[in-house]
């Protein structure tokens, strides 16, 4: 068996947490790494689950409790999840401190994510202007009043934007969770993990797993300035010069960091995103092809059809066809 390094999640215990949710998601992952040592060839528990908690509000988190070993002193943090609460959603005045924590972190490229009420916390970061989020429906008309930059769509279960991930209601905890073994260990084991847990997975396989899931924590702060921008974009605008000009570096050195620090170029990593956002519009939306491929950055619906197919495996109406929510609804 080899030993890896750990990739750790944070479950971070704001005042009010759902300790339901905590402790669920602390059972869900360490379910995914029993299933991961089975069918990985590791010595090492793949996941190191940590709880992360302010001793006063002026106080910066620390971890509280950490499932790792000595040996998983340096994993490498890869997500931080804000569970649900019970009470009301928290207001920004009283998560100064943890906010600015948590934007530092996703600096860093840490992956945030929320569960129900958790998108709250979430929001006041800043990091979600402009963006989409969605909460439990009971929350929306709030979540909209104080964020009113943030685009709150209640509709989806979970929205992924790759370095923010945010699960709509109370329980919704199970999917997130799910998504992130998914995402950290393949789906493999996010299927035997649901199997476990007693938890269809069916939905979740046809949503995320052709989801683009960038690489943030390779430590290039150019690099993830680039990438953030290009998410909040949706890679709308993907000129050379632009991408030079965010990540302030000449364009030749651009590409070559770009390359080693995602793994693929610029050209291919704009278009998974593109697809990406491609994929959540023929899911839910009823828009034709050519509307859904000027969407997303194509004045060609060809050339879309063509790129889509090579990284889905399916032209854009079969996908439409399998993997829509009103095809769902008709299955059921």
């Amino acid at each position: 068996m080899q030993t890896t390094q750990a990739v750790e999640i944070g479950l971070v215990l704001y005042p009010g947490a759902q300790l339901a949710a905590v402790l669920g998601l602390t059972d869900l992952f360490t379910v995914a790494n029993r299933e991961a040592l089975s069918h990985l060839q590791q010595s090492e528990p793949p996941l190191r689950i940590t709880h992360w908690q302010q001793s006063e509000a002026s106080a910066l988190p620390v971890r509280v409790f950490d499932s790792g070993s000595d040996s998983a002193a340096h994993s490498v943090l890869s997500a931080l999840i804000l569970p649900p609460t019970l009470n009301e959603p928290i207001s920004a005045e009283e998560t100064l401190v943890l906010t600015g924590w948590l934007r530092e972190r996703h600096a860093d490229g840490v992956a945030l994510a929320s569960v129900c009420a958790g998108a709250f916390p979430l929001a006041a970061t800043g990091l979600l202007t402009g963006r989409k989020m969605t909460t439990h429906w009971a929350y929306a008309e709030l979540l909209q009043q104080r964020y009113p930059d943030v685009l709150v769509d209640v509709d989806q279960l979970i929205i992924d934007d790759g370095d923010v991930i945010t699960a709509g209601g109370l329980m919704s905890w199970t999917d997130l969770g799910l998504r992130l073994v998914d995402r950290l260990l393949g789906p493999t084991v996010m299927i035997e993990t649901a199997r476990t847990l007693l938890v269809d997975p069916p939905g979740r396989e046809q949503r995320y797993y052709s989801l683009f899931s960038p690489r943030l924590t390779h430590g290039d702060a150019a690099i993830l300035k680039v990438q953030h921008w290009l998410q909040a974009t949706q890679a709308k605008e993907v000129a050379l010069p632009v991408l030079a000009t965010q990540a302030g570096l000449e364009e030749r050195t651009l590409l070559r960091r770009f390359q080693k620090a995602t793994g693929m170029t610029t050209t291919e990593y704009c278009q998974r995103l593109r697809v990406g956002r491609a994929q959540e519009l023929l899911q839910f939306e009823k828009a034709s092809v050519e509307r859904v491929a000027w969407e997303v950055g194509y004045g060609d619906a060809g050339a879309f059809r063509k790129v889509f197919t090579r990284i889905v495996g399916l032209s854009p109406s079969e996908y439409r066809r399998r993997f829509s929510s009103s095809a769902r609804v008709s299955q059921a």
